[in-house]
């Protein structure tokens, strides 16, 4: 366990080319959304630093980037630390997610073939297998991939522009609940591949709410339990 509590080997290369900061940006936005950053966890600079192997500046641009964008709290005197989300927060963007998948959904429906469709059951069989495995990290990016799926399938390149703003988000939200969605999460994505087969797109708009409003409920109930 490295000293700001991340597991070892969760530390992703820093790919080239592109500029330092965007690419220290977006590592260490991929250890939050993974949660391999905790929320409320400390960050520290120098440490990140000697993770990634870079010096403090491109680190301290990125934290001030994430801090803008609401993954990252900058508190005078104390440093940065990992948002914690509120409910309400958490409450908002599920809901809105709700909007963007359903009607993806309904458009994928109207419009995928038999190419998209496969696609999608490779996912879902592959996702399943995951599950099974209790690899719950694999389970998490294989739910946003098939989702995302969903979205290049309904063909709206603003709707998925929209999507993409809160992908990582959800995510965010989706890890703490991964395991305990389990095998139903990926029985109700065989559902909608039905549907979208069947070209219902009532029907893929319905269960694709009921399916996202059912992960709303698990994050809000995480913390009951």
């Amino acid at each position: 366990m490295l000293s700001t509590g991340l597991p070892q080997g969760a530390v992703p290369k820093l790919e080239r080319p592109g500029p330092l900061r965007d690419r220290v940006y977006e590592a260490l936005l991929e250890l939050i959304t993974t949660r391999a950053l905790q929320p409320g966890q400390h960050l520290v600079e120098s440490e990140l630093a000697g993770h990634l192997g870079v010096s403090r500046q491109p680190v301290r641009e990125a934290l001030q980037r994430l801090n803008t964008e609401g993954w990252v709290d900058l508190r005078p005197a104390q440093g940065a630390f990992v948002h914690e989300p509120t409910e309400e927060e958490a409450d908002q963007l599920l809901t809105v997610r709700t909007l963007l998948e359903a009607e993806a959904a309904r458009l994928a429906a109207a419009h995928a073939d038999s190419v998209g469709i496969k696609a999608l059951e490779q996912l879902c069989a592959e996702g399943e297998k995951a599950v099974a495995a209790d690899e719950v990290d694999g389970a998490v990016a294989l739910n946003a991939r098939f989702h995302a799926k969903i979205m290049e399938l309904a063909g709206n390149a603003v709707l998925a522009e929209l999507a993409a703003q809160v992908d990582r988000r959800v995510r965010w939200y989706y890890t703490p609940v991964a395991r305990q969605r389990g095998h139903q999460s990926w029985i109700e994505h065989r559902g909608m591949i039905a549907a979208i087969t069947d070209r219902d797109e009532a029907r893929a708009t319905q269960l694709m709410r009921e399916h996202t409003e059912h992960t709303r409920r698990s994050y809000h109930a995480r913390s009951e339990s």
